[in-house]
C-alpha cells in the first residue's frame, strides 16, 4: 500500500504541514520523510526552537521549510483572509489571536496554498485539529458532513497486503440514514484510493431482514438510498459482519448476493460500533490499524493520536498527502 502511495507522490510531490515542529515524534518523522524525494515537511514554529529540539534528538531536518507565526511575512494577508472567511464570526483580534496557534496557522498555510495538506495532533485534540479545517478548508461540494475512515492492513498468506476501510469510527456518534449515505460515499472513494476495489457492507445485527429494529431499518434504508445514490459500486445491507466477511455463512443466509463474504469495505451504523469494530481488528486481528482519515474536506487535513508514535506520524503523512488530488 504504501509503495503504491509513495509513487504516487513521486510523480506528483507534495508539502505537508506539522503543527507541532517542535515535537521529537514529528521530527523523527520528518528526518525520514526527507530522505525520499516525494514530500517535504513544513514545521510550523520558531526556527530556533525548531532546530535546537532536532538537534537535542540527533534529527537531521536539513531541507524541512519551518515557518514561524511570530514572523511570517505574509501574516497580514493570512488575518485578512481568515478576517473574511469568518465575517461575523470571528473579530480581527481573535483572527491574529487564532493565527498564534500551530492548528489555524497550519490550516491557513494550505487554505491559502502555501502547503497542500497537514497532519496535526500529537498535542491538539482531535476537536482542535478538525474545528479550523470545518471552519477554514470547509467541507468539499457535495459534501455536507466531515467523516472518518480507517485503513486496516495485514499480511495475507498469499504474500500480499489485505486491506479493509472502515467507516465512520471517530467523527459521527449516531449518524442518520442520509449521513451514512455520505459516509460509505466517502469511503468508498478513500479505500480506492488505497487500490482498494470496495465492496460495501452495511453493518448490522441483522441480515437481510432476520432481525428486527429500528437501527435495522436504519441501515437497511441507508443501503437502499446509497444503491440509489451510487448504482456502479458494489454494496449489500444490512449485513451482519460474520455474512459480510464468511462465504460460507453468507452461502447460508444471502445466497445471492454478490458482495456478501467478500466485503472489504464496512460501513456501521454510529461510533460505538465503529471504534470497537476497528480496534478489534487491530488488536485481537493482527491489522495495523491507520486513522482516522478525515473525509469531506476541500484539502487533506487529518488527525493523530495524542499517543502516536513517530512510525505512524510517518505513515499517516505519507496517507494524508496521498489524498491530494492531482
Amino acid at each position: 500500500m504504501f509503495n503504491f502511495l509513495i509513487h504516487k507522490l513521486k510523480a506528483h510531490p507534495r508539502k505537508i504541514v506539522f503543527t507541532e515542529g517542535t515535537d521529537p515524534r514529528i521530527l523523527e518523522a520528518s528526518a525520514r520523510l526527507l530522505s525520499g524525494t516525494f514530500l517535504t515537511p513544513v514545521l510550523v514554529g520558531s526556527e530556533e526552537a525548531v532546530k535546537a529540539a532536532a538537534e537535542k534528538e540527533g534529527f537531521n531536518i536539513r531541507g524541512a521549510e519551518i515557518v514561524d507565526p511570530e514572523n511570517f511575512p505574509e501574516m497580514e494577508k493570512m488575518v485578512a483572509t481568515l478576517v473574511e472567511l469568518r465575517k461575523g464570526k470571528m473579530s480581527e483580534e481573535d483572527c491574529r489571536k487564532n493565527l498564534k496557534k500551530g492548528n489555524y496557522f497550519g490550516t491557513m498555510l494550505v487554505k491559502m496554498g502555501y502547503a497542500d495538506a497537514l497532519l496535526g495532533g500529537a498535542t491538539y485534540s482531535t476537536a482542535d485539529t478538525v474545528r479550523p479545517a470545518l471552519q477554514i478548508i470547509k467541507t468539499k461540494p457535495g459534501s455536507k458532513i466531515v467523516s472518518s475512515c480507517f485503513i486496516l492492513v495485514r499480511p495475507s498468506a498469499t504474500g500480499n497486503n489485505e486491506v479493509l476501510a472502515m467507516g465512520d469510527c471517530a467523527i459521527n456518534i449516531k449518524p442518520t440514514e442520509d449521513e451514512l449515505v455520505e459516509i460509505a460515499l466517502e469511503t468508498a472513494n478513500t479505500a480506492k484510493t488505497f487500490g482498494i476495489d470496495p465492496k460495501i457492507a452495511f453493518l448490522s445485527y441483522s441480515t437481510l431482514g432476520s432481525g428486527k429494529g429500528e437501527d435495522v431499518d436504519k441501515m437497511r434504508n441507508a443501503f437502499e438510498k446509497a444503491r440509489v445514490a451510487a448504482p456502479d459500486l458494489a454494496m449489500e445491507g444490512e449485513l451482519q459482519f460474520d455474512a459480510a466477511v464468511s462465504p460460507t455463512v453468507a452461502r447460508t443466509k444471502c445466497p445471492d448476493s454478490k458482495v456478501a463474504g467478500y466485503a472489504n469495505t464496512f460501513i456501521f451504523p454510529d461510533i460505538n460500533a465503529g471504534n470497537i469494530g476497528y480496534k478489534i481488528c487491530q488488536r485481537m486481528g493482527g491489522f495495523d490499524a491507520y486513522g482516522p482519515i478525515l473525509q469531506g474536506l476541500n484539502a487533506p487535513i487529518n488527525d493523530l493520536s495524542r499517543g502516536c508514535n513517530a512510525q505512524e506520524v510517518y505513515s499517516m503523512a505519507i496517507i494524508t498527502a496521498g489524498l491530494c488530488q492531482d
